[in-house]
């Protein structure tokens, strides 16, 4: 696993914008911008990908420690700030107009809407009875054949 890959889980664990990594960098003195940092959070093969040195990861840990649990003149509590980087998180109103996934009911044509259904509806709440044959209780698939060997029986 690079640097790359654990300051990227880093930042969709915790939450984070580039923002807010590029403050947590600055609390331990260290500038960087955000063309920088987005460089790092590119695919290997793109032509701006940058690898995350040490020396960067170190620092953003470090800060990262400060921006959670404050200084030891000003602690805070993590889940608090854990909290708040939740609710800075804007909620989408599509989840409103998109309705909920439903599956499609073994027997479709009972339940289509746009044509009325075969069976009476006078009984809506109770099902029906199936109409087995008399015998094992399972429907009859197949009928019986009579195979003609060429033979005469008598």
């Amino acid at each position: 696993m690079t640097n790359n890959d654990i300051l990227k889980k880093l930042r969709v664990a915790l939450m984070l914008r580039d923002d807010q990594i590029v403050e947590i960098l600055e609390l331990v003195d260290f500038r960087i911008s955000k063309s920088e940092l987005g460089a790092f959070f590119r695919a290997e093969d793109h032509e701006n990908y940058m690898e995350c040195g040490d020396q960067v990861l170190r620092n953003f840990l470090n800060g990262l420690v400060i921006h959670l649990r404050g200084t030891k003149e000003n602690p805070k509590n993590p889940n608090d700030v854990l909290a708040k980087h939740k609710a800075e998180i804007p909620k989408k109103d599509s989840t409103k107009e998109r309705p909920e996934f439903k599956a499609a009911p073994k027997d479709s044509e009972k339940y289509r809407g746009d044509q009325s259904s075969s069976k009476s509806g006078s009984s809506a709440g109770k099902p029906k009875k199936k109409a087995f044959p008399k015998g094992n209780g399972k429907p009859s698939i197949v009928e019986k054949v009579v195979y003609k060997n060429g033979k005469n029986k008598k």
